[in-house]
């Protein structure tokens, strides 16, 4: 079952989507006429697991970790499927990078990687947006922006071999199996758990496969993870920021 959140009118609702309909409580909604997609969760948090395939470590001249290693994305970087990205002013070295990421459903901590998928309300895609010339992670890779997830949440779905691709500006840029992980997804949701207490909503992303490459303003960005979707962006020019959704608006395109 996929899950989404899409912006109507009358504000945010949530509910089953199917063949471009969201089915609510209060009615049904056709995406693109009635509704636009929203990010489909609200988390206090994004943990982005990096160097997690061999092939990308190798690209990126990475040392191989011994556990897995994460940063944070703020809720700042959240944008939807179809959003545009505004390119950050302050970077001239923008990229992309498809990453299958997991939902949590419930308040939690200490899992065991038995306990994961009983917490997981499911997978969505995230592109890891990153301004590779500024210094240091957090501002490389917490600004607005910077963390396109969507297009909805898929609840019926094995995370362990999944075929990826990457599409950018219809250019075929990134192909891998998520069996290629280093930590797969319930090793990684379980240490991240003793370290943090995940809450509802939350996203735990897994790393991306070779080739995360630079992107520009006019270039779209398509992510795909076979039995979840496709999610969609279109990199636009910095002066877009200030269309982005402050806080407590809904903007539907």
């Amino acid at each position: 079952m996929k899950l989404a959140r899409i912006a109507t009118d009358d504000g945010p609702v949530a509910g089953r989507y199917e063949d471009g309909v969201v089915h609510t409580d209060d009615g049904v909604y056709e995406v693109g006429t009635d509704a636009d997609f929203l990010p489909p969760c609200e988390p206090s948090a994004l943990y982005c697991v990096g160097r997690n395939f061999a092939a990308t470590i190798d690209q990126m001249e990475y040392e191989r970790p011994d556990e897995p290693d994460f940063f944070i994305k703020p809720p700042a970087s959240l944008v939807g499927h179809e959003d545009p990205i505004p390119y950050p002013a302050f970077s001239d070295e923008v990229t992309y990078a498809g990453e299958l990421a997991a939902v949590i459903d419930e308040p939690c901590r200490n899992l065991s990687e038995d306990e994961v998928p009983e917490v997981v309300r499911g997978y969505t895609i995230m592109n890891d947006m990153d301004a590779l010339d500024q210094g240091g992670r957090t501002p490389r890779k917490a600004f607005d922006a910077s963390g396109p997830l969507g297009p909805w949440i898929e609840t019926a779905v094995d995370p362990t071999a999944i075929d990826m691709y990457t599409d950018v500006a219809g250019e075929r840029r990134q192909e891998a199996n998520t069996e290629l992980m280093l930590f797969d997804p319930y090793e990684i949701i379980s240490h991240l758990s003793r370290r943090v207490t995940f809450r509802p909503g939350d996203v735990v992303s897994f790393g991306s496969p070779a080739n995360p490459g630079l992107v520009e303003p006019g270039d779209t960005v398509e992510i795909t993870y076979e039995g979840v979707g496709t999610l969609r962006n279109t990199v636009v020019d910095s002066s877009d920021r200030e269309k982005l959704a402050l806080e407590g608006e809904t903007v539907r395109s």
